[in-house]
């Protein structure tokens, strides 16, 4: 059975476990069962399950404090908890604290069996585990996808040869991370990696950076400069963004190539160079040579082998562990103590368009995680994360929500708390006004100034 459907059944009751274990085999599960919550948390490490469902009363550690540490080291595995003593109190603390699903015995089938089926399409599970040594050159690259290992082993088998290679994705979906992979993979892996993006240097600077100066070449050439081709000697040299490389400078790379030497600015001798060439493009190249924006000669030279990366919306499965990961990494670079996210949250960011691909997901949690107050991310904060990077409009009605929300608090900070006086300066009546604090969720008694001993 693929470890893609593996569930991890946690109970006290074995006749239970039991009834669970079969209900789930009936629908191609496969089912590891334990006893204890400190036995599901070695399960959890030898079984590597995809979900895990618990009961919540038990003997020692309880469902709570189970998910609690299931969450500490692997903040996207989703727990669904099943108990017969299910209350609003106790599923609204649950869920805040990341669990899945709160579910209350006797459990509905049919139920169930949808909560895990949700859990494993939106979960993309992913554990950091010890890779063989083989594995090693792609061990930066964290990804649950068949397309993704797809195009990682076309990678491993062209990284074998010299052959140039042209990556082509949408901006933000990993080429440069998946160039250093190649390079890693190569028996060049012992040479400099060095990477340029031909979009964010000017013409003029382009040049030199590619293949060098001589001294006085021009104005503050105070000394030689090798460039990036020398540098890159015996490795491999990733250019970025090649598209946008200026028509004039193409004839100078094409050149360079066909020809394995360089010629730096201001100089009149040329330095043979031993460079592999992979290059990445969020352009249509086709489309660019037809419009006569980049040379139909450079382009065969540069295509000798095209990688296609998926944009991250093709490839869900991945965000969960991806989300993760920048969870981990973020969070323990300015030692802050946020462990997930909560099932609501989760769904917004596996339901997402990314249009900014994984470099957008990795700033939204990245903006999440400063601003939490909480050590579980809330929807909350995701969505207006979101909404940030991809620059969109909050919607009129959650505008106005939001306006008044933002209004009436201001009020009851300028009068203290008074209801009277806050109805009175928004001209409602009082009746009126209560109803709108209500509405937002606003208690009057919490802006009163506090009164000292």
């Amino acid at each position: 059975m693929s470890e893609k459907n593996r569930i991890l059944l946690v109970d006290d009751d074995r006749d239970l476990l039991r009834l669970l274990s079969m209900r789930l085999a009936g629908r191609g599960y496969e089912t590891v069962v334990a006893e204890s919550g400190e036995e599901a948390l070695a399960q959890v490490e030898l079984a590597r399950p995809q979900a895990v469902i618990t009961d919540l009363r038990m003997e020692g550690m309880d469902g709570m404090v189970l998910a609690d540490c299931i969450h500490r080291k692997n903040p996207a595995l989703p727990v669904i908890i099943l108990t017969a003593h299910g209350s609003i109190p106790d599923a609204v603390h649950a869920t805040k604290n990341g669990v899945f699903a709160f579910l209350t015995k006797p459990f509905n089938s049919r139920e169930l069996l949808a909560q895990v089926e949700k859990a494993l399409q939106i979960s993309g599970t992913h554990y950091a585990s010890e890779k063989e040594p083989t594995e090693s050159w792609r061990e930066e690259i964290i990804t649950r996808s068949s397309l993704m290992e797809d195009l990682l082993s076309q990678a491993r088998l062209v990284a074998e040869s010299d052959a140039s290679i042209c990556l082509r994705g949408d901006s933000g979906t990993g080429k440069e991370l998946l160039a250093k992979a190649i390079h890693k993979a190569s028996s060049r892996n012992e040479q400099p990696f060095i990477a340029v993006n031909c979009a964010a240097i000017p013409e003029l600077l382009l040049e030199s950076e590619l293949f060098g100066h001589a001294k006085g070449a021009f104005t503050g050439a105070t000394r030689d400069y090798p460039g990036l081709f020398q540098a890159a000697h015996g490795g491999t040299l990733f250019l970025d963004e090649i598209g946008d490389m200026p028509f004039s400078l193409q004839v100078k790379l094409l050149r360079a190539l066909q020809e394995q030497q360089v010629r730096p600015v201001g100089s009149t001798s040329t330095v043979m160079v031993d460079v592999r060439i992979i290059s990445a493009t969020h352009r249509d190249l086709d489309a660019e040579v037809r419009d006569g924006n980049f040379r139909e000669d450079l382009y065969y030279r540069l295509n000798v082998v095209v990688l296609e990366i998926p944009p991250l919306a093709e490839r869900r499965e991945d965000i969960l562990p991806l989300a993760s990961h920048f969870l981990s990494t973020i969070g323990n670079g300015i030692k802050k103590n946020v462990r997930g996210f909560s099932g609501e949250a989760i769904e917004l960011l596996v339901s997402a368009p990314w249009p900014g691909n994984v470099r957008q997901l990795h700033n939204v949690v990245e903006q999440t995680v400063a601003l939490s107050t909480t050590p579980i991310i809330s929807a909350k904060l995701v969505k207006k994360a979101l909404r940030q990077q991809s620059g969109q409009f909050p919607s009129f009605a959650e505008a106005r929500r939001q306006f008044e929300q933002e209004y009436l608090a201001g009020l009851l900070k300028i009068t203290n708390g008074n209801v009277t006086q806050a109805a009175r300066l928004a001209q409602r009546n009082r009746t009126d006004f209560y109803k709108l604090l209500q509405r937002h969720n606003l208690d009057p008694s919490a802006f009163k100034p506090v009164k000292r001993q």
